[in-house]
C-alpha cells in the first residue's frame, strides 16, 4: 500500500494538492448510536431532558464537519458547500442511524468532513442522553459513498469487504 502523508523519510506531512484541479467531491458516511428502545421513544417524543437530542446532534454534526481540519491534523482546509446530517430510527431495536453527507468543489475528498460530523452526532446524542443510559454504545462508523476526484465512485455496497 501506497501511504502519500510520509515523505521519504518517514516523517507526517500534509499531501500537496496544490496543482490538482477543484471538482466536485461527494462523501456519505454514517455512525450507529445503539440504546434501549424505550430511549429511543422518549427521543422521538422529544421528552429528554436536555432538549431536542436530535435537532442538536444535527447541529453538531454539521459544525464537525467544517471543523475537521481542526480536529484531524492533516486535513486540508476545505470550503465547504453543504452539510446534511440525517437519522434513521428503529425503535424496536434501539438503533439510530446517523447519516452525514458533505459536499464541496475542492482539489481533495471530503471522506473525513463526512466521518467526522457523523461521528459528532452520534456522540452528542451519547452526550444529551447519558442522564438517562450511560449504557448506549456508538459504533459502525464507516464510509459510504464517496465520488469526485482521479479516484473515481465508491460504493460500500459494491466493496467485499462490508
Amino acid at each position: 500500500m501506497n501511504f502519500n502523508h510520509f515523505d521519504e523519510h518517514g516523517h507526517a506531512i500534509m499531501v500537496d494538492v496544490s496543482a490538482k484541479q477543484p471538482t466536485l467531491r461527494t462523501a456519505i458516511a454514517t455512525a450507529e448510536v445503539r440504546l434501549s428502545p424505550e430511549l429511543l421513544a422518549v427521543i422521538k417524543s422529544g421528552g429528554v431532558a436536555k432538549g431536542d437530542v436530535l435537532g442538536v446532534a444535527r447541529l453538531a454534526g454539521i459544525m464537525a464537519a467544517k471543523r475537521t481540519p481542526d480536529l484531524i491534523p492533516l486535513s486540508h482546509p476545505l470550503a465547504i458547500h453543504n452539510v446534511t446530517v440525517d437519522f434513521e430510527m428503529n425503535e424496536p431495536s434501539g438503533l439510530i442511524s446517523v447519516r452525514c453527507t458533505v459536499r464541496a468543489y475542492e482539489r481533495t475528498g471530503v471522506e473525513m468532513e463526512a466521518m467526522t460530523g457523523a461521528s459528532l452526532a452520534a456522540l452528542t446524542i451519547y452526550d444529551m442522553c447519558k442522564g438517562s443510559d450511560k449504557s448506549i454504545t456508538i459504533g459502525e462508523i464507516k464510509l459510504l459513498f464517496k465520488e469526485g476526484g482521479k479516484s473515481g465512485v465508491y460504493h460500500r455496497d459494491m466493496d467485499s469487504s462490508g
